[in-house]
Parts: structure tokens; C-alpha cells; sequence
């Protein structure tokens, strides 16, 4: 009735119900509140047998996540014994969570008495190497007004391990589909869309726009072997590939998320892209793709 989950529901009674009394909101309101008081102990400073024992282990040489695993083993009817890696990381490295001998610290596996990110801040994981940014496109990209130029992504299938490219040209609305049988690492990429884009009439071939993604890192490849230039978006933009965002959602009609991508075969992804590129389009007055590029195809 109210267009919550059950276990939602669930979760809400058994934490915030008092013992032997019906379920009311407003002393569920208060316990809720006292739980989200903050500052509050850490878990560590208060169970001293939980210290102990994840300083004993730490001595072993063993890394958070082993000794978090560990007492779920030796401890399973102990809630208590509990506690996450991340709590440990703090102990060590936080000075208001230092509940465990900082000293101990030595014993991780870095061996670092400074706790360090994983990265710089605003340094991108995976970064593709020397690409060139959308803000360098030509005028004529933003316009419309010339075709030839086209936006790309992935459609990514169940558990992350199948996928279809998606290429759709900007001023026509065109769709094509590329196969990716054999995954999409960035070797089988580059090749599937490579062979995809030299189907084009060179006429149709001025440039792409990706996103960052690693799956296209071998771009120069692409690029030479395509005869195509090779733009990227800004992180975190996907506006700025608008017209494949929302030829993206309208495939997700035929490719549901979470569905296994690698049973489609080139010709199930030939007959998904003739039926959008036979679809008459608001933005195009109605008319259809297909009639608006077909002339340049036969080029």
C-alpha cells in the first residue's frame, strides 16, 4: 500500500519497535534518531575482546578483510565478534577512531604509517592515453547540419560480460549495431568497430564521439584504420552524447538490463537497427532515418 519492499517493511519493525509493544512511529522515530547521533563510539574502543583479537590478528600478518572474514568463522552466533575492514583501516589511520595501536599499522601489507587514496584526486582510473576532448570537435559537429558524424557506447549485458556498440549518427538519427561476440576488451573493440564503421561510405565517416570508457582505448587504431576522427566526453557527461543516450534507452526495449547479450546474433542486432531506422522521429518531422541518410548510404 505504501510502495515499499517487504524486507523494507521488515527491517523497519524489527529495528525500531519496542520490546513487547506494538510498532508506533513516534518512539520508532526516537530510537532512529538516537542511532543517527553522531559522534559515536567506536566499535573497537568499546569491545575490548574484539580489540584483542583484531590486534592479535593483525600481528599475523593478516590484512583486514581476512581478519573481518575470519571472525565471521570463528565467531558465527557472536554478533558482536563482528567488525569491516574499513573499521580496522580507520582504527589505524583515523586519530578520532583510534581505538587498535597505531603502531600495528606497520604490519599491513603496505606497511604505510599514512593511510593513501588509491588515486589522485580528479585523476581518472583508466585513462585513456592522448585522446582528444569533445571541446576540440569542429563547429559543424554541434550544429547538425552535416552528416557523417556520429555518437557511440556500449550496452552492457547481464553480469557485465557481454555487450553491443551502439553507433548512431547525429543529424539523421541512424542506428547501427556492433556485434561483440567475443567480449569487449579493448583488442576486440577496436577490431568489431572498426569493421562496422569502414561498412560507411567514407561520404559518412567525419567523426565519433565516445565516452571515456577502456573499451576504446586502442582509438588511434581505430581511428587509422576507420579513416574517422575520434572525440571523447567530458567524465560523468553523458548529455553530451544525448542522441545516443536515448536511442540507448529506446534499445533497452529490445536488450532489457540484466539479459544476456551474447545469445543475439549479427543478424537479431541488423533486424533492431532496420526497425529504428524505419521509425518515424519527432525530431526529424517524422520522418524516418532510413529515408533521410539512404541516398549517402548508396554513395
Amino acid at each position: 500500500m505504501i510502495g515499499r519492499a517487504a524486507s523494507t517493511i521488515s527491517r523497519e519493525l524489527r529495528r525500531n519497535s519496542v520490546a513487547g509493544l506494538p510498532y508506533r512511529a513516534t518512539s520508532a522515530h526516537a530510537l532512529a534518531y538516537v542511532r543517527a547521533s553522531r559522534p559515536k563510539p567506536a566499535k573497537l574502543h568499546t569491545n575490548t575482546a574484539l580489540r584483542a583479537k583484531a590486534e592479535e590478528d593483525l600481528t599475523k600478518k593478516y590484512s583486514p578483510e581476512q581478519i573481518s572474514g575470519r571472525l565471521r568463522v570463528e565467531f558465527p552466533d557472536e554478533p558482536e565478534m563482528r567488525v569491516s575492514p574499513e573499521t580496522i583501516y580507520q582504527s589505524l589511520y583515523v586519530q578520532s577512531r583510534g581505538a587498535l595501536n597505531r603502531d600495528l599499522a606497520v604490519c599491513l601489507r603496505t606497511g604505510r604509517a599514512m593511510r593513501q587514496p588509491c588515486r589522485k584526486a580528479g585523476q581518472r582510473k583508466n585513462r585513456i592515453p592522448g585522446m582528444i576532448n569533445i571541446s576540440e570537435r569542429p563547429p559543424e559537429v554541434q550544429d547538425r547540419a552535416v552528416p557523417g558524424h556520429w555518437e557511440g557506447d556500449l550496452i552492457i549485458g547481464k553480469g557485465n560480460q557481454s555487450a553491443i556498440g551502439t553507433l548512431v549518427e547525429r543529424s539523421t538519427n541512424y542506428t547501427m549495431l556492433v556485434y561483440l561476440p567475443d567480449g569487449y576488451k579493448a583488442e576486440q573493440m577496436r577490431d568489431a568497430l572498426a569493421a562496422k564503421i569502414k561498412t560507411l561510405p567514407e561520404a559518412l565517416r567525419h567523426s565519433l564521439t565516445w565516452d571515456q570508457g577502456i573499451e576504446i582505448q586502442d582509438w588511434k587504431n581505430v581511428k587509422i584504420d576507420a579513416g574517422i576522427d575520434i572525440y571523447f566526453c567530458d567524465p560523468h557527461s553523458p548529455w553530451q552524447r544525448g542522441i545516443n543516450e536515448n536511442t540507448n534507452g529506446l534499445l533497452r526495449r529490445y536488450f532489457p538490463k540484466g539479459t544476456d547479450l551474447s545469445i543475439r546474433s549479427a543478424e537479431d542486432l541488423d533486424w533492431v537497427a532496420q526497425e529504428l531506422n524505419d521509425r518515424p522521429r519527432k525530431r526529424l518531422e517524422f520522418r524516418k532515418p532510413i529515408e533521410l541518410i539512404e541516398g549517402l548510404l548508396l554513395q
